[in-house]
Parts: C-alpha cells; structure tokens; sequence
C-alpha cells in the first residue's frame, strides 16, 4: 500500500515508518519538527541523541534501498496537505501528527489553546482532505484510552449498548478526559465519526495506552536510526521516568498514592497494530475502534518493577510519593476490553524484567545527558 505516516519524526511515527517500509509498503513522512522545537522550549532533550529526519531516511535508504519521501510542514496548513495527497494518493494516512503531551496541555492557557487548536484543526484538515481528494483512503487515527478516563464500569472498545426506558440503542462509548490534551483527543473521535456517517470516510480509531520501550528491530539495525526516548516530567511517562531516576540516584517519584491505573503497551506492538489496522481498514463510512493496550499497571506497580531490576543491576532506588500535580482519581477501578486486536493477529510483547534491563542499561548509557532538573513535576493541573 502507499501511506502516509504524519508525525512520522516522532516516538512512534518513526518507528512506523520503518515497520511499513519493511514490510513493503511504500512511505512518504509529514512533520512540522515542532517535536524537537519544543526540546528547546522546555530546555529539555531526548535521553538518547537522535539524528536528523534527513540523516534518518538517507541511512534507511541506504541499508535497505526502501526510499521514504519527506513532506515538512503542517496538517494545519490544508494548501500543504491538499499537495501532499494530490502528489502521493495514499491508500493509507496514518495520522500521529498531534500535540500528544498531557502535562504540556495543561503549563498555561497558551499551550491549552495550542494544543486543541493544533489536534482539531489538523485532523479536521486530513478529513476534508481525504474527502475532497482520496475518498477511498482509510484514516488510521492515534487516539488515546484516555479518552475514557476512569469510570466505575468496564471500558468497551468504542461504543456500548445502553438500555434506557424499555429502548437499547449502541452508542460511543461515554468520555471523561482529563486534560485539555485528551479532550482535543474527544474532540477529533466526535468530528471523525461525524464525517464518515455523512460523507462516507473509513476510519480506525487506535485508543493507544501508555507506550514503553525503546527500539524496535528496524531503529536497532544503525545508530542514525535510534528512536527517542523522553523522560522529562512533560512529555516522558511514568515509567520512563523510574528507569531514569534508578540510574541517576533519585528517588523514584510515585504521583499521589499510585493506585492510578492505564493500559499499556511496548513500541514494538504499536508498529504492529498499525500495521494491523491498515491490512483491516474501516468499511465506507464506518468508524471503528480498538483499544490498543496489552496489559495493565498502576503507578505503584511500576515502580516496584523498575525499582526490582534496579537493585539486581547494584543500584539502590528508593520509592517516594509527592503531592500529586494533576487531578485524578488516585485508588479506581480499571477494567478494560482489548480484543479485538489480539484477534486480528496481534501477538504482544509483555513488560517483564528483560524489557525493564534493556531500557534502563541503555540509560546508563546515555546518563550523562540527563537534565536532573527536569525530571520532577512542574506543571500543575490546580
């Protein structure tokens, strides 16, 4: 198939691009860069030194003789993406080109604005895109468990049959986010499954969970090819976070009591599910949803598995609990459905303590680009 992979620069896009390049499929990439920028905005950096997107593809194409074509610019700008899909009529446009940090939503009332502007107008863009232009093309959309929240019910896969006065109707399922990131998030599920009931898009929605890892057997093969790895307290997860402060001597910082509980997946089986979603594309004007996590952890959780394999490599973390910064439900229940990609074929990879040594090996590694300030909380959802 010929895909677009927007976002294809970042943690996950990357990695994608080189996933589908191998099997096959011919890339093209769009990125604004705004990623790196925002390293420079927060005086924050990637754990691991990564290259230039034009490094990057060069070194592929070099190894592999797969070319992967490059588009800079923004899904914002719909004259940019108008050229884009007239130059590559993709089959698939898989769409990771938003604004994905929680905590960076949430600094002030220009980034809250930014990022909902940034994600909506964006995906409203690719719609009107896809609809003007490739009608055919199936969006492969990143979203997020977040979405959900933490309700006191099981989470289904998209939508629920409710049962209301003697009447049953199947309807998206109920969505209690919890920053202005996962609500910008809400907003593009509501606009996406608007525009294919009226104009007859294809669509996939990947409410992706937490993802943790590093590689995939495509960034391993050169050094140019290595993927991010974030672990500031904006845009680097929980998890992220432990492996860094095991290796740097700190404590292991546990927002709150840590029974918060997520879905969460590894790097490798993301690549997967999209590749998933792309061989299994949406029906004309259907919207369909997988939740795409593989297993479940509390906070607490984590750290007592990082803080484990942390003494076994000789290091002596301990684990601390903070005010928490946001507003959340510290102790919930959590039960959520996720079969509908094992079902089509997805074979995950489980966080066992192999997984938590290779990532914090590679850390100490790299422990002498750790910005130790940045490491703590400093963004406030209060």
């Amino acid at each position: 198939m010929k895909i677009v992979v927007a976002g294809g620069d970042g943690f996950c896009g990357w990695p994608t691009a080189l996933y589908l390049s191998k099997q096959g499929h011919d890339i093209a990439v769009i990125d604004n860069m705004v990623r790196r920028e925002m390293d420079n905005e927060l005086h924050s950096n990637s754990l691991t030194p990564i290259a230039s997107l034009e490094d990057r593809v060069a070194k592929w194409k070099e190894m592999t003789g797969n070319d992967i074509r490059t588009y800079k610019g923004d899904l914002t700008h719909y004259d940019f993406l108008r050229e884009v899909l007239l130059t590559e009529k993709p089959d698939a446009f898989v769409h990771f080109a938003e604004q994905r940090s929680a905590p960076y939503s949430m600094i002030d009332r220009e980034h809250a604005v930014y990022t909902q502007t940034n994600n909506v107008t964006g995906t409203l863009n690719v719609l009107y895109g896809i609809k003007e232009i490739v009608p055919d093309c199936h969006l492969i959309k990143l979203g997020t468990m977040g979405e959900y929240g933490t309700p006191n019910i099981p989470i289904e896969e998209g939508y629920i049959e409710i049962e209301h006065k003697g009447r049953k109707d199947t309807l998206p399922y109920p969505k209690q986010p919890g920053s202005f990131y996962h609500l910008s998030k809400v907003h593009d599920s509501h606009n996406i499954t608007f525009a294919c009931k009226i104009w007859g898009i294809r669509a996939t929605d990947l409410n992706q969970g937490v993802v943790y890892g590093l590689d995939t057997d495509e960034t391993k093969m050169d050094p140019l090819l290595t993927n991010r790895l974030d672990y500031d307290a904006v845009f680097g997860t929980a998890f992220n976070r432990f492996i860094i402060q095991a290796a740097a001597g700190h404590d292991l910082t546990v927002y709150g009591k840590g029974g918060q509980t997520r879905g969460f997946l590894n790097i490798k089986d993301t690549v997967r599910c999209i590749e998933i979603a792309a061989e299994n594309p949406a029906d004309r004007g259907e919207f369909q949803v997988f939740n795409q996590f593989t297993e479940e952890f509390s906070v607490s959780e984590l750290a007592e598995k990082v803080q484990k394999v942390a003494q076994e490599e000789g290091l002596k973390p301990n684990v601390a609990h903070l005010d928490n910064p946001r507003v959340e439900e510290e102790e919930h229940f959590f039960e959520a459905a996720n079969t509908k990609l094992k079902d089509l074929g997805l074979e995950p990879h489980l966080l066992d303590d192999d997984v938590v040594r290779e990532i914090l090996r590679t850390v100490m590694q790299h422990e002498n680009r750790v910005i130790q300030k940045n490491i703590m909380p400093q963004v406030s959802w209060k």
